[in-house]
């Protein structure tokens, strides 16, 4: 009986360990960088043609949202993503979405759709995502006034806008 417990014991804390272990969710060669760290400068087309510079909206916080037209994710962000361009866009926050290697039609077609207010980019080689660690749709980078990215997420509603917005 003694023995039963204590194998009983052992198996149920053997396999504790390996639920909580593999709760965490590990991307392999996904180099880590932290936060605060500078945004990179990039510069991309929008949907009309038009330039877009990253290090030319210094002076103002960016929202930058990554996704694809594919990502059920990035589809159930858009009415949040509207909503803040909605409520801060005329606070002073730059709103963007990067579609990430799309063909420009295809992002025409979505965006068109889906009725996006906020400026849309095209990343077709993926280099711009990259050089923001974007290793899954959506994610969000907030970058501050001053161009140093404060907070990544995957979700809105976990970036802390009203920190970054000048008070008024």
């Amino acid at each position: 009986m003694y023995k039963n417990s204590i194998v009983l014991a052992l198996v149920f804390f053997l396999v504790l360990a390996v639920v909580s272990a593999s709760r965490g969710q590990y991307i392999p060669n996904a180099p880590f960088k932290p936060q605060a760290f500078a945004a990179p400068d990039f510069t991309l087309k929008d949907l009309q043609g038009q330039t877009f510079r990253m290090s030319a909206q210094r002076g103002k916080p960016v929202l930058i949202f990554f996704g694809t037209t594919w990502c059920p994710g990035c589809r159930a962000e858009i009415p949040k993503y509207k909503k803040v361009y909605e409520t801060y866009s005329p606070k002073g926050l730059e709103v963007i979405y990067i579609n990430i290697m799309e063909p420009a039609k295809k992002v025409a077609r979505f965006a068109q759709a889906n009725a996006l207010p906020y400026r849309t980019l095209l990343d077709e080689n993926g280099s711009v995502g990259t050089a923001y660690n974007a290793i899954g749709v959506p994610m969000m980078i907030l970058v501050d006034k001053d161009g140093a990215v404060v907070k990544v997420g995957f979700s809105s509603s976990q970036m802390p806008l009203d920190k970054v917005l000048p008070v008024k």
